[in-house]
């Protein structure tokens, strides 16, 4: 009577176990993925912000080298 009021009948089916399982996986991949892309940006900005310091100096400006 309690396998009948849950809506099971001899166990899990196994399809869904399988989806479940294939879910979780991809899941786990999207996870590692998001990481490893934040750190990619992370490093991206991180050049971005060397390469502005650097274009910020004027050459022009510059005294010349006394002799």
């Amino acid at each position: 009577m309690a396998k009948a009021l849950l809506g099971y009948v001899g166990g899990p089916d196994p399809r869904m176990l399988s989806e479940m399982r294939r879910l979780q996986q991809r899941v786990q991949d999207l996870e590692a993925e998001l990481v490893r892309m934040q750190a990619e940006n992370d490093v991206l900005i991180a050049v971005a912000a060397e390469h502005s310091l650097l274009d910020s100096i004027e050459l022009g400006s510059r005294e010349p080298v006394l002799t």
